[in-house]
């Protein structure tokens, strides 16, 4: 039986589309088969595309929710009397979202002054979809008393504190500062601190309305100054800037804004990653300066001219190594003061086409929401599902639960000292960085990285002299000698393998500017294969909306043979079971079955064979072509006795060119995250990166590699 959650808001400004949508990451993490419905669309602001709710849950949760009926049309219903029958179409909207989910969120409409009509919607919906209700409330300007008053006011419009049907109520933007919270603040000299982290137990205390026997405080959202930062884009866009240089505008996003009325040597303090610098066009002193800046790795959010003045050609021609590194510039007219006082009002909504961002606040949504709560409350029986969601959830779960300690031997790169601190801060792991230390905390400073006191950072330097004799005892009957050792461990990537052989770390991840052989030779070398196995391999977690699957060998080996191909099937079974995922194994071929032939069929056909013959716990099938493994109606046709076909979710491509095209041209056209490479059959876990990898690619593959040591 489906049960329905009507999440409705106190009020203006409270971020109900956010814990909506947050509510779903929330119980897909922990494995509930959730949908989500927006009955009625409330356009806001310029909004002229698609309905912001649904669109927002259709490109980033791979949910189908209907079409939202019209504002409009039911203040129209409303007023001939025909409520009842408005409510039918809601009900048909909600029955269309819903599907086969065991729980469905509900977004209700936000309440407006002198609208009482949206009350009475908000009633008349939650009472025709028999749902529970759960109010979502953000302090703003208001006092903590006021606070408490619009609480305890909407409680009342849904039966107050006496209806066990109003669970409690969700607090958002918590510690958000008074009137800043919902602007871009326009500064000369941008803050980097963090909002106050005040506790949950002192936010409930503070409001008498939880008190209520019945009434829950469901979560505390923090307020969190990232997740309001818009793109260099969106800026652009809303100033209707004109673009003196392109760059990265769609990557930047602005995080502090600074006005520059000072000389050049009085601002210098201001350019750190992710301030946008606010001049009069011919400021070129700042201009230079600002592109200095970018040139020694301060990835700036912009910088915007104002007046309509143009910079000289001569000096822009100056600054040409620095734009080339992204730096956008953007010119608009007016003077500065009235350009500050236009982003200073500037709407932060998430834009709906900016799906980073949209994750991004429903990942810390979804994280101080009690979900665990709501599904006792449901009575729902979590089943073993992993939706992407669930997976990297999942992922970092089982590596807090045994923090490792992960060697990242590129330790002064910037989007490994991200990655490291955030590791860290969220428990997944104890990283130690390589690195000269006055270098690491320059790049940190640089991206307004705050690195916690016992993150550890070791100068290669100082220790690479411990690993010489241990080196060469691995390696003397290859004929290393001392010197040729020092020389090898100069490379930190060397380094670390033979901290790792050593056990003096448990895991190491590497390839953000290394190449994969960079990374794979010295673990072949130093730490070597497991006992069972042929060979190293390795495979990616592919992320795919309704299910991860896995992709191998897409990073290693060129052209294995049967043997090595069976191994490498055998390997990435293994390895999905270790990952809470029941492995059905397709070889895949240009061919299905006995339809084909030909020295490429031929060893697919072989390598499943001696799979089979090795692990017959496993279920494995080929020689199977794409679609004929993945897609049920295919399979039916072509491989109706498969126990694979058409369900397949562990893929083994006979060789390097097939895997790696396949990977990479599933993961740009469908837009997907994908994890990995994971490398299996080393001893040790050692585990490359795409040198295009982001922070969470980082951070997701040092928690596999966690994992992997506990194994």
């Amino acid at each position: 039986m489906q049960h329905t959650f009507f999440i409705t808001a106190t009020g203006v400004g409270t971020g109900l589309t956010s814990v909506s949508l947050g509510l779903v990451r929330a119980l897909d993490q922990l494995g509930v088969k959730v949908a989500f419905c927006k009955p009625i669309a409330q356009r806001s602001g310029n909004d002229r595309g698609p309905e912001r709710s649904t669109h927002m849950a259709q490109a980033t949760l791979g949910l189908k929710p209907a079409e939202p009926l019209r504002l409009s049309d039911a203040q129209q219903k409303l007023a001939q009397g025909d409520a009842d029958a408005f409510m039918e179409d809601v009900i048909q909207v909600y029955q269309q979202s819903a599907g086969d989910a065991e729980v469905v969120i509900v977004e209700g409409l936000v309440p407006l002054a002198d609208n009482n009509y949206i009350d009475r919607l908000n009633q008349d919906m939650a009472k025709a979809l028999d749902a529970d209700i759960i109010l979502v409330a953000a302090k703003n300007a208001d006092s903590t008393a006021q606070l408490n008053e619009r609480i305890k006011m909407a409680a009342s419009l849904f039966g107050g504190f006496n209806n066990p049907r109003l669970l409690g109520c969700v607090l958002n933007k918590v510690g958000a500062p008074d009137l800043e919270y919902q602007q871009v603040v326009a500064t000369e000299e941008p803050t980097s601190e963090e909002p106050e982290n005040i506790g949950l137990e002192r936010i409930i205390a503070s409001l008498p309305v939880f008190s209520q026997q019945h009434f829950r405080c469901l979560g505390a959202i923090r307020w969190q100054p990232h997740l309001v930062a818009p793109r260099t884009r969106d800026v652009c866009d809303y100033l209707n800037a004109e673009i003196i240089n392109e760059g990265q505008l769609l990557e930047r996003r602005v995080q502090n804004i600074t006005v520059c009325a000072r000389t050049m040597k009085n601002m210098l303090q201001t350019l750190k990653a992710g301030t946008l610098v606010v001049i009069p066009g011919d400021r070129e002193d700042i201009l230079v300066a600002s592109c200095m800046a970018a040139l020694n790795g301060v990835p700036l959010a912009g910088i915007l001219l104002t007046g309509s003045l143009h910079p000289d050609p001569n000096v822009m021609a100056l600054c040409q190594a620095a734009l080339k590194t992204g730096l956008p510039v953007l010119l608009v007219g007016g003077n500065t003061f009235k350009v500050a006082q236009q982003l200073n009002s500037m709407n932060t909504e998430v834009p709906p086409d900016d799906i980073e961002r949209i994750n991004n606040v429903m990942d810390s949504t979804a994280a101080d929401l009690d979900a665990r709560w709501l599904i006792e409350r449901t009575h729902v029986r979590l089943e073993k599902r992993l939706s992407p969601p669930a997976f990297r959830y999942q992922l970092v779960q089982r590596a807090r639960a045994n923090p490792k300690r992960i060697v990242l031997p590129e330790g002064d790169e910037p989007r490994t000292v991200q990655a490291a601190a955030l590791c860290h801060q969220k428990g997944i792991a104890r990283c130690v960085l390589l690195g000269k230390t006055d270098e690491v905390h320059r790049v940190a400073a640089s991206y307004n990285v705050v690195l916690p006191e016992d993150i550890e950072i070791i100068d290669p330097e100082t220790v690479y002299r411990h690993y010489v004799a241990p080196m060469v005892t691995l390696r003397k009957h290859k004929g290393l000698t001392e010197p040729m050792a020092e020389a090898m461990l100069e490379d930190t990537v060397v380094l670390a393998t033979m901290m790792l052989a050593q056990g003096d770390v448990d895991g190491l991840v590497s390839g953000a500017v290394h190449t994969t052989a960079n990374t794979i030779r010295p673990a072949l070398q130093l730490i070597k294969t497991k006992p069972d196995a042929a060979l190293v391999s390795s495979i990616f977690f592919m992320l795919l909306p309704d299910q991860p699957v896995i992709y191998g060998d897409c990073a290693v080996n060129p052209d294995p043979n049967a043997e090595e191909l069976a191994d490498i099937a055998i390997q990435s079974g293994d390895s999905a079971i270790a990952f809470g995922i029941e492995p059905r194994i397709a070889m895949i071929s240009y061919s299905t079955g006995k339809s084909g032939s030909g020295s490429d069929v031929e060893k697919v056909r072989e390598a499943t064979r001696l799979a089979q013959e090795k692990r017959p716990d496993l279920v494995i099938d080929g020689p199977l072509q794409y679609d004929a493994a993945s897609v049920p109606s295919v399979a039916k046709s072509k491989a109706p006795d498969s126990p694979v076909a058409g369900k397949a979710n562990v893929f083994i491509f006979p060789d390097l060119n097939t895997g790696n095209t396949t990977y990479k041209a599933v993961q740009r056209s469908a837009n997907l995250v994908s994890i990995g490479p994971m490398l299996q059959g080393l001893r040790k876990p050692v585990n490359d990166l795409s040198r295009g990898a982001s922070v969470d690619d980082i951070v997701y593959t040092i928690a596999l590699t966690a994992i992997q040591a506990s194994a």
